[in-house]
């Protein structure tokens, strides 16, 4: 094998790539990246049984050939390099790499010991890369991190037609997002459970593209890509496992009507529950005390430090005292990523539910609800 490609071409890819390969691989030849250069491009791929990953990029080959090399080192080594064009060739069982006045010399794997990667599942549709993967940042925050219950450390997927919507739960909170997509068929119908900490790495990692094609195998067991997902943008291909086990219903826990509710400047109010949460010792709750034209943040009790802060909100309803985990409160209001929040609750005791709302006097935006359960007062 002979071939020659751009030095950034090579390290972004690499890099990319790299990402999925296994701290503690089953075997060593799975902490291997698979280089295959043949006609016009170089294809790096890597594969640990879970998650495949696979980048296409221009090179110019001269002679055609496959390796396998430890992917640390030469995403260490690729990185390092200086801006000049990079030569690739083998010599036997090793791999010499040129790249200007710098040289190295890399040991092989063999390469027949190495997984076949899977196929890629047939085109679901397609969505915009920033939006996708801002849509499942608002969603993986409530995604459960106990491996014991593998379906709730999911994101449901799920496909309605040019609806796609999102959802994570960890049963003390929930996120719900939907957007639009553009769907191969009108008519499409599929639902899938993804690992939330993969498909959040790969969404963050594909938005140098425009768009995002996601790939979900149907029904028929003899079909491509049974059990995968795959996603795929600007010469990238990923694909990874789903989980199984039946998620939660979960439409039947939003409240379908409301006791009150407060709008509150949503950086403001981050900022109040951070210093707030000062004092807040671990699994200690933050109170929101609700009033008219405002609302009293406080935290600690007794003998213990204390502290307590007020500041203006919007209220309708009648005056309630709710306590939440702080962090489940933060992550929910970071996630919401708009200028104001609408916190709306039935009783102390029953989930609230945030929305982001664009002013004061503005509607809220059903697109995005993050449900969070609150912490039971006692005394």
């Amino acid at each position: 094998m002979k071939f020659r490609v751009e030095r950034d071409v090579l390290a972004e890819a690499v890099a990319w790539t790299a990402k999925s390969l296994p701290a503690r691989p089953q075997a060593p030849v799975l902490a291997g990246l698979m280089l295959s250069a043949a006609g016009e491009e170089l294809v790096i791929s890597g594969f640990d049984y879970e998650v495949s990953s696979r980048s296409q990029l221009p090179a110019q080959v001269e002679q055609d050939g496959t390796v396998l090399v430890s992917g640390k080192l030469l995403a260490d080594i690729a990185r390092a390099l200086p801006n000049r064009p990079v030569e690739f060739s083998t010599d036997g069982p090793k791999v010499q790499l040129v790249c200007g006045s710098s040289r190295f010399t890399l040991q092989t794997m063999p390469v027949d010991e190495y997984p076949a990667l899977p196929q890629m599942p047939k085109a679901a549709g397609s969505i915009a890369a920033n939006t996708f993967a801002a849509a499942v940042a608002q969603v993986a925050v409530a995604a459960g991190k106990d491996d014991t219950l593998p379906f709730l450390t999911g994101v449901r997927v799920e496909i309605s037609g040019d609806t796609l919507r999102l959802v994570a739960t960890d049963r003390y909170r929930l996120a719900v997002r939907e957007i639009m997509w553009k769907p191969e068929t009108p008519d499409l119908d599929a639902v899938a459970l993804v690992p939330a900490r993969t498909l959040h790495e790969i969404a963050r990692s594909l938005t140098g593209g425009e768009w995002v094609t996601l790939a979900l195998s149907g029904t028929d067991k003899d079909e491509a890509g049974q059990g995968l997902i795959g996603i795929e943008a600007a010469g990238k291909r990923t694909t990874t496992r789903l989980l199984e086990g039946e998620f939660i219903k979960y439409n039947s826990i939003f409240p379908s009507e409301f006791a009150g509710d407060a709008v509150i400047e949503t950086a403001a109010l981050i900022e109040a529950v951070k210093r707030v949460a000062l004092v807040a010792e671990r699994n200690t709750p933050v109170r929101l005390a609700f009033s008219t034209g405002q609302v009293t943040l406080e935290a600690g009790t007794g003998d213990e430090a204390r502290a307590s802060e007020t500041m203006d909100a919007v209220f309708e309803g009648e005056e309630i005292s709710l306590a939440f985990n702080p962090g489940y409160l933060l992550e929910g209001l970071s996630a919401l990523d708009a200028p104001f929040t609408q916190l709306s609750y039935t009783t102390s005791t029953k989930p609230a539910v945030l929305t982001g709302r664009p002013a004061v006097d503005a509607e809220q935006d059903p697109a995005y609800r993050y449900l969070v359960m609150p912490i039971r007062l006692t005394g």
